[in-house]
């Protein structure tokens, strides 16, 4: 693949954010760069502004002055589309509207050379739309950069039906030598990081609505426990509820009313009642200067216990609990192996033992379902946690059955271990673990339906919305045989086909039980 070469002129359609954000990144990669814009005067306010980016950048040491005054030459406004006549890549950051983009791109097919590469910024449009009323569509490609462009690496290259496999190659090359991470993907709804990441505000707001805890709470735990940057309810107060539940809808009726992305009620209230996050100074939370700092439910001190043991079933050849095992080895415990349990008893493993109390790593059940499935009134499930060693926080849920002796003889073990504890209410999956089990679910459906690779989705989901790690590279942490299992205990909870698990997952798991990975 090679990329457009320096020097070559890029055009770029619409000054504002993202088309300003990637005339800077053209420009400060050798390229010539025509910007134009309907309204001159926003295009000269832009480029002047990309000027003092460059001498901030210089300021920081994160650039050369000479390097800056020559890509600040590079920059210059045109007038009309005919000024963008010799362009070599034209790509288009303007309205999301289809019509408005065809006319566009329709008018610029008569100005630029046959070999001109058309491009379009379109986050949600389909891209074999958008190139069907032209004479060549072969030649159109969504390039889809992230805000604020010169600092998000994640640029989706989009094929549609018609487009040239050597257009998508040449864009996805010109994007790398941007400094870029593009990934390749076919036009479906949503692209990849707009369809994968649906889950992550979903199943968020499902458990808001279902009294599991408060918005603080939840963002929390995914922070602390999960290892998020944001939480979902900050994230989705940052990006706007009118903004993100748009989105949600278009996903549903793009896939013809797919439960897995049903829009939620509680944030259809929201944007009905106008609280639509920082920007209306409301969403769920409360913004400005007399703002009330949120607080965490967090549990108070409980006596440390004196031993801890832990169960495996004897068909089980590693146990899911070994990052636990070695953060409370680490805090002084001695963890007692238990005989292997066969027969019946097998179902109450791989679980902790300690003051009568038993402890699973939550497997899509809630504690209550599994204390009576095991005949174990004092059951308590813990959360997933991206990281065992350094994780500050661990969520608990108790058995409605459990009593509170038992219950605080977990909470005792993982404040011994370093945690801040939080308890969540009893429901299926508790936070961290369904979501990324849902997230993993959606990014195999993605490549199970050619969407795009293992590899891509995951590189798009850490460097378009910052995810710790790659939900499939998450699945094989976690284990695809527990991923599975948490979707299909899910599924059974709910009697939804919200959680059907993805024909990949299954596959991966049927070819290698023991083992299946999605990366080697």
């Amino acid at each position: 693949m090679t990329p457009l070469a320096k020097g070559s002129i890029v055009a770029v359609i619409g000054s504002g954010a993202m088309g300003s954000g990637i005339a800077q990144v053209a420009a400060a990669s050798g390229h010539e760069v025509r910007l134009f814009d309907t309204r001159p005067e926003a295009a000269s306010k832009a480029i002047a502004d990309i000027g003092k980016v460059y001498a901030r950048l210089v300021e920081k040491g994160r650039m050369g002055a000479a390097e800056a005054d020559l890509a600040r030459e590079r920059l210059q406004t045109v007038d009309a589309l005919s000024g963008v006549k010799d362009a070599a890549l034209v790509v288009e950051a303007i309205v999301e509207n289809l019509d408005v983009k065809r006319a566009l791109f329709a008018e610029l097919e008569v100005i630029v050379d046959a070999r001109c590469i058309l491009a379009t910024n379109t986050s949600s449009i389909s891209v074999t739309a958008i190139a069907a009323g032209l004479r060549h569509p072969g030649r159109l490609v969504g390039m889809h950069f992230f805000n604020p462009v010169p600092l998000m690496a994640l640029v989706e290259v989009i094929s549609g039906l018609a487009t040239d496999k050597d257009v998508a190659d040449t864009v996805y090359a010109t994007a790398q030598a941007w400094g870029k991470d593009p990934v390749h993907a076919k036009s479906t709804p949503g692209f990849i990081v707009n369809r994968v990441a649906r889950p992550y505000y979903a199943e968020a707001l499902r458990l808001l609505q279902e009294g599991t805890a408060d918005a603080p709470t939840l963002d929390a735990v995914m922070r602390d426990c999960g290892g998020f940057r944001m939480g979902p309810f900050e994230l989705m107060d940052l990006i706007g509820h009118d903004v993100n539940f748009s989105v949600t809808q278009s996903v549903h009726a793009a896939y013809f009313g797919d439960p897995r992305f049903t829009p939620s009620v509680l944030q259809q209230e929201l944007v009905n009642a106008g609280f639509l996050g920082r920007k209306s100074g409301r969403g769920f939370y409360r913004y400005g200067d007399d703002a009330i700092q949120p607080v965490v439910q967090t549990e108070p001190h409980a006596v440390r216990p004196h031993t801890v043991g832990i169960s495996v079933a004897r068909e089980v050849t590693s146990s899911v609990l070994s990052p636990m095992e070695a953060r409370l080895t680490h805090a002084g415990f001695t963890v007692a192996h238990r005989e292997p349990l066969q027969g019946a008893e097998k179902h109450e493993a791989p679980a902790f033992h300690t003051n009568g109390v038993a402890i699973f790593l939550t497997d899509g059940r809630s504690a209550t379902e599994r204390a009576a499935a095991n005949n174990h009134p004092n059951t308590v499930v813990y959360d997933l946690l991206f990281d065992h060693a350094k994780a500050t926080r661990i969520a608990l849920a108790r058995a409605d059955q459990c009593s509170e002796e038992a219950y605080q003889a977990a909470v005792g073990l993982f404040q011994a271990a370093g945690f801040q504890v939080t308890r969540l209410d009893d429901v299926p999956g508790m936070a961290v673990m369904r979501t990324v089990a849902m997230l993993a679910n959606e990014a195999a459906d993605a490549v199970n339906q050619g969407v795009c690779s293992a590899i891509a989705v995951d590189i798009a989901m850490q460097k378009g919305v910052n995810y710790p790690r790659g939900p499939l590279a998450w699945a094989d942490s976690v284990g695809i045989a527990h991923i599975v299992t948490v979707l299909a205990n899910l599924g059974a909870s709910y009697g939804e086909d919200r959680y059907r698990v993805s024909p990949l997952l299954r596959r991966k798991l049927a070819a290698n039980p023991f083992g299946a990975r999605f990366h080697a």
